[in-house]
């Protein structure tokens, strides 16, 4: 597997090497050993997810002040635009984000690191989304930023507004949340 840094370095972007033939193709898409390497450091994932989402859905940008989650992410159906926004205050990156499509056909994974909200909008038609969590979902910390935050200025390519949930469409601002130190 390829792993590379993203502007942010925690963030990593991670491509597995693929092998195809006639019969179809094959691929390691998680090796604990590997990844503990590529992100310098053990890590432990305790969770397993898995949506599927309509175009123009957007999940986001969500967080949890405790219990925080790293979380290793992608796509195994459809096409997504994949964000992860820095918010340690302590951080050199603070309030930065990056952002990466991720698909079944390119087969790429991001791993987000506690301390980051993350979010993503759907670009095809249909798409599934997997993700392993470093800590275990705790709705009493979970936290959210509003998607078009100002301040944050993401650029999401879609020219209509995203749907929403209603928790994500209430989200507050950035200035206004709970974030890390």
């Amino acid at each position: 597997m390829k792993v590379s840094s993203l502007a942010i370095p925690e963030v990593l972007l991670i491509e597995p090497t693929v092998y195809g033939d006639e019969r179809g193709f094959f691929f390691e898409s998680f090796n604990q050993a590997r990844f503990d390497e590529a992100a310098g450091a053990e890590v432990s994932f305790v969770q397993d997810n898995h949506s599927k989402s309509a175009k123009g859905v957007l999940r986001g940008l969500h967080y949890q002040i405790r219990q925080a989650q790293g979380k290793l992410v992608r796509v195994v159906e459809g096409e997504v635009f994949d964000v992860s926004v820095d918010l340690r205050r302590s951080s050199p990156t603070f309030g930065q984000w990056v952002g990466e499509i991720l698909s079944a056909d390119n087969r790429r994974q991001l791993y987000i690191p506690p301390g980051f909200a993350h979010g993503f909008v759907v670009l095809s038609e249909t798409a599934q989304f997997l993700y392993k969590t470093t800590d275990f979902y705790s709705p009493q910390h979970e936290r959210a930023i509003i998607w078009n935050d100002p301040t944050v200025n993401i650029a999401w390519p879609i020219e209509a507004a995203p749907t929403l949930s209603s928790k994500d469409a209430q989200a507050p601002l950035m200035k206004d949340a709970d974030l890390f130190p």
